[in-house]
């Protein structure tokens, strides 16, 4: 078993107590050497710094040093999720299988997600510019009144596909992308913010 810091302090002592919390918490899932090892190393952070001969008190140091640490939601998700996945590869253990699983797909969706919005901006530039040197080609083509492609359509002659943006096409692709670029912006503020 650990032993945790104490302090004279109240407020230090509830501060430290709350953060210790959260990181049980954060590790509940894990095996009990795990979480005494991911305990240990941020508890001898903690102490270590604390140490540090600096002008401030108590409080001042603890709150920079939590601060610097980071919040344990956050901190500890990508390394529960690597521990889990490795407990699963050791265990077999079906359940831990899926929580290793479930921890590391969790964490990757909005990578996936933000990776494909990114493209999309990439492939919106590529457009606009193949669109200048090319122009018959490049577009977002019709078939019969119904949607089948916003990209580059070499040699349809044969077929009965029509370009439907025309010169407008460049302005339209311009504005998305902008839209786009907005919009992944403000995503990635507000996902900062929820962590």
């Amino acid at each position: 078993m650990m032993k945790e810091i104490e302090f004279q302090d109240k407020t230090c002592q509830k501060l430290y107590d709350n953060y210790i919390l959260r990181i049980k918490r954060q590790t509940s899932t894990l095996s009990k050497e795990d979480r005494f090892d991911i305990m240990m190393e941020f508890n001898s952070h903690i102490y270590e710094a604390l140490q540090e001969g600096e002008n401030k008190t108590k409080i001042e140091k603890l709150v920079e040093i939590l601060d610097k640490l980071g919040n344990p939601e956050d901190v500890l998700k990508s390394m529960v999720a690597d521990k889990k996945l490795i407990q699963a590869t050791r265990t077999f253990n079906p359940i831990h299988v899926f929580k290793a699983i479930s921890l590391n797909i969790a964490s990757g969706i909005s990578f996936v997600i933000f990776g494909i919005m990114y493209l999309l901006l990439l492939a919106f530039g590529f457009l606009i510019v193949q669109k200048i040197f090319h122009p018959d080609e490049v577009g977002l083509f019709f078939k019969k009144g119904e949607f089948f492609l916003l990209g580059i359509l070499p040699d349809r002659s044969h077929h009965h596909y029509s370009e439907v943006l025309g010169n407008w096409f460049i302005p339209v692709m311009l504005i998305s992308a902008i839209l786009l670029y907005v919009l992944l912006t403000l995503l990635l503020r507000l996902k900062r913010k929820l962590k």
